[in-house]
């Protein structure tokens, strides 16, 4: 899970400028090697294709089979182990995190549907998802996006 929110949110505006956490190779191979990839250029392009994939889907922009290309070749193998069926995923290796992203917003999307959602925050480009009892959790972050729309919206009372 923590993979699909990191990736889907290495793309913030910061003071208007947008910091991508994938385009320079150095930070992106820093950024997959801290989430368990190689680093590779491989790795890198599908992970910026997975990235932007996912946000079209999460955002209504796209259906939900234009990640059907992250997942060529990728199979899931079932393994019997002392502790029971275990199933093992098989992809190449520079594809592997952006596959675990996919599979991630499959999960949420079964066990979370509508949870996993862009801040509210027109000016924000982060996702959040909402483990909320009510699911009315809006902005990826109360301190920054959330405070400042109820600031903007008692100026717009009080003006």
């Amino acid at each position: 899970m923590d993979v699909l929110l990191d990736l889907l949110n290495s793309r913030p505006l910061i003071n208007g400028e947008e910091q991508d956490a994938l385009r320079d190779p150095a930070d992106g191979r820093r950024w997959a090697r801290e989430h368990g990839g190689d680093g590779s250029l491989a790795e890198l392009t599908l992970l910026r294709d997975a990235r932007d994939a996912l946000r079209d889907v999460v955002r209504g922009a796209s259906s939900p089979t234009a990640l059907s290309p992250l997942l060529d070749g990728v199979h899931q193998l079932p393994e019997f182990t002392s502790d029971g069926l275990m199933w093992t995923l098989k992809t190449p290796r520079h594809a592997r995190l952006a596959v675990e992203a996919v599979l991630a917003w499959a999960d949420t999307e079964t066990h979370l549907p509508g949870r996993l959602r862009p801040c509210a925050n027109e000016e924000c480009r982060l996702f959040l998802l909402d483990r909320s009892r009510a699911n009315r959790a809006r902005w990826c972050s109360m301190s920054t996006c959330g405070n400042r729309a109820k600031a903007r919206r008692h100026y717009e009372r009080t003006h």
